[in-house]
């Protein structure tokens, strides 16, 4: 595929602002145009995947140009950055998310990766032991939820972007990763201005309910997210060891963040499962 990609306007190419960590990523015109990853044919296929499921909330992929960029379309709308702004921290924003992902979950029911498949991951993974947080897989999810991936309109998440990390997963390891960044599952001190009080146990609660999640997943909830959030800790500290950008992230806080995110939630997850199971908390 060369540059003439449907919807591309000539001489529109911005770079696209993001976390950081993939260089090199413009937009031109309707289109995004990405370096190309060992991973990045993989995606591609999912993304396309999902479309053809009726899934209409993600990039299209449209090929490689003659850079030999993977080109995808340009998804229109706002993106938050973190701290998230008191507006992207409502219970509504909660209950949007949870539809969006569950509609992602069942769009990706039953495909099947290619025999080639090459997932993505974090730098420096492969020099620890992390533990597996979710086997056996049930579908392909997007395992990424952080605020910069997420693309509102009218004030509510409508589309994701940004599926480097999507990979063979469960459901409910794709709704924890969600919790953590948006219920949020951090001690109040690493929580955005406006959440900083939040009764957490009702903001997963919410999100629980508006993904539908059945009894034994809420059951096992807790338990799964206090192992997430240990291999987290795990996985940031071994690619700021790896990376440049990752070891900025680390140097600026993820090193004191994670560590008060494990003792947390062993405090406070009982009340989170008390909340969800439909139990009284007080």
């Amino acid at each position: 595929m060369t540059d003439e990609v449907p919807g591309a306007r000539a001489g529109t190419t911005e770079p696209l602002e993001g976390d950081g960590v993939t260089a090199g990523i413009v937009r031109v015109g309707d289109t995004v145009r990405r370096p190309v990853r060992p991973f990045s044919a993989t995606v591609r296929a999912y993304l396309a995947h999902l479309h053809d499921a009726g899934f209409a909330a993600a990039p299209v992929p449209l090929g490689v140009d003659g850079q030999g960029r993977e080109v995808l379309s340009y998804v229109p709308g706002d993106v938050p950055r973190e701290p998230l702004p008191a507006e992207a921290t409502g219970e509504a924003v909660l209950v949007a998310l949870a539809g969006l992902i569950r509609r992602l979950h069942d769009a990706a029911q039953g495909w099947e990766p290619p025999p080639d498949a090459v997932w993505g991951g974090l730098p420096g993974a492969h020099t620890v032991d992390l533990p597996p947080v979710d086997e056996p897989a049930e579908l392909v999810g997007h395992r990424d939820y952080c605020p910069g991936n997420v693309v509102f309109r009218d004030g509510l998440p409508s589309a994701l972007i940004d599926f480097d990390l999507a990979r063979p997963t469960t459901r409910l390891y794709d709704v924890v990763n969600a919790l953590y960044w948006w219920a949020p599952l951090l001690d109040p001190r690493d929580r955005p201005p406006a959440l900083a009080e939040a009764h957490i146990p009702r903001r997963v609660a919410v999100f629980a309910d508006a993904y539908g999640l059945t009894g034994g997943q809420r059951a096992e909830l807790v338990p799964l997210a206090a192992r997430v959030i240990h291999r987290f800790h795990l996985g940031a500290r071994a690619a700021a060891r790896h990376d440049p950008v990752f070891r900025r992230m680390w140097e600026r806080g993820v090193r004191d963040r994670m560590p008060r995110a494990q003792a947390w939630i062993a405090v406070r997850g009982p009340s989170i499962a008390a909340r969800i199971s439909g139990r009284t908390v007080l």
